[in-house]
């Protein structure tokens, strides 16, 4: 059925449009986006946004679970993955990748081939876009809240054989760029369409500069497990704010990082460069508690997930919590906040041909929110699948 979205402001994000209509046609496409003088006569079901805002689906391209759910930690991952992507629905979250890891070589070959049978097809709630591997080939000295005996040398046949085995649904791997045979796994994440990020490193300015003007394309989750900066000494952090074109994650749920710092990326680097993610975990969207994350117990407290030791390990908080906390604490336009969550991650894993914004001809993967990013509905691909 044709549906019509009316009397709101239409955020594509790339521009806003007061008293916007937007239509669906009955495959799930967006047919028609501007102003109601220039609407088409369309029959169908109309949608009163009363005045709110419909943006773009959100999409969260480093999320290890949410609401129990840990990707790869069940007997039952297809059970567990269909939990997590009703819920999520939620919280306006249209698309995500799963970010896993594992013991070993042979347990994630069995989490890849496991969830490369699951995707296809898979219609209930969020949509799965892929696979991120953080890891393996992390440095021990930013590990993070990894598990150590979990981390492994970069090793291309074993890539290889991972990159086999994904069949294209592994979009994006995390390894630090200082390691042997770091740069080799980069260049076959180049020639394999997977995007190669520079993640939990320890590396220097040079190091780091060399890798984002190479092979390595995006930065994981920026500030958070790598070298900080210093005048003498910029770090991981200097070589992004010198960098050109490179993407670079941010935790915006202000547990991980200050508002200030947030806002620091965003000026050097620009409002198109930062992706806004979660890193969410197993807590989010529950009450304190205990819970498993990348080997290790992690306690939830207070909105902070923590190791025994203190380590962060992973956040609690939603997509449309982070896009809040950027417009409202950080001070970035609604429109931009949204883009960071929706066209940016979509563009950095090569979907924004189909998802990410609002244009004809794409998939209508649409929330209604209001200004403070609360989620009142989603639809993905053309259907209504929440409804507050």
């Amino acid at each position: 059925m044709t549906t019509i979205f009316e009397n709101g402001s239409i955020y594509t994000p790339q521009e806003m449009i007061e008293n916007g209509v937007v239509i669906v046609d009955d495959h799930g496409k967006i047919a028609y986006v501007g102003s109601k003088q220039n609407a088409p006569l369309t029959e169908g079901q109309h949608i009163n946004l009363a005045g709110r805002i419909l943006a773009p689906g959100l999409i969260d391209i480093h999320v290890h679970g949410g609401n129990g759910v840990t990707f790869g930690d069940s007997e039952d991952l297809e059970k567990d993955l269909v939990k997590y992507a009703e819920w999520v629905k939620t919280r306006g979250v249209t698309g995500f990748l799963l970010t896993i890891a594992a013991p070993n070589p042979d347990q994630l070959d069995e989490m890849i081939t496991t969830y490369v049978n699951i995707f296809p097809g898979f219609d209930q709630g969020a949509e799965p876009l892929g696979l991120h591997l953080e890891g393996p080939f992390l440095t021990l000295e930013k590990k993070g809240a990894f598990n150590p005996a979990w981390l492994r040398p970069p090793n291309t046949p074993e890539m290889e054989k991972h990159f086999k085995l994904g069949q294209g649904w592994i979009k994006q791997i995390t390894l630090a760029p200082e390691n042997p045979g770091a740069p080799e796994v980069a260049a076959l994440c180049r020639r394999s369409d997977v995007v190669a990020a520079l993640g939990h490193t320890n590396t220097d300015y040079e190091t780091a500069s060399e890798a984002l003007r190479g092979d390595f394309t995006h930065v994981t989750h920026t500030f958070n497990a790598q070298r900080g900066f210093d005048h003498r000494a910029p770090g991981v952090f200097g070589a992004i704010l010198a960098s050109d074109k490179v993407t670079t994650e941010l935790i915006a749920d202000t547990i991980h990082v200050h508002p200030g710092a947030m806002k620091i990326l965003v000026r050097c680097v620009g409002p198109d460069r930062v992706v806004a993610i979660t890193d969410a975990m197993a807590g989010a969207g529950l009450a304190d508690g205990s819970y498993h994350l990348v080997g290790h117990d992690v306690t939830v407290k207070d909105g902070r997930a923590t190791l025994a030791n203190g380590t962060l390990a992973g956040g609690v908080s939603t997509l449309n919590q982070c896009v809040d906390n950027l417009h409202r604490l950080v001070g970035v336009p609604l429109n931009q906040a949204l883009q960071m969550a929706s066209l940016n991650p979509a563009r950095v894993i090569g979907e924004d041909d189909r998802i990410g914004s609002i244009e004809a001809g794409k998939d209508a993967n649409l929330i209604v929110i209001d200004e403070k990013v609360n989620v009142h509905l989603t639809m993905i691909q053309g259907k209504v699948v929440y409804q507050q």
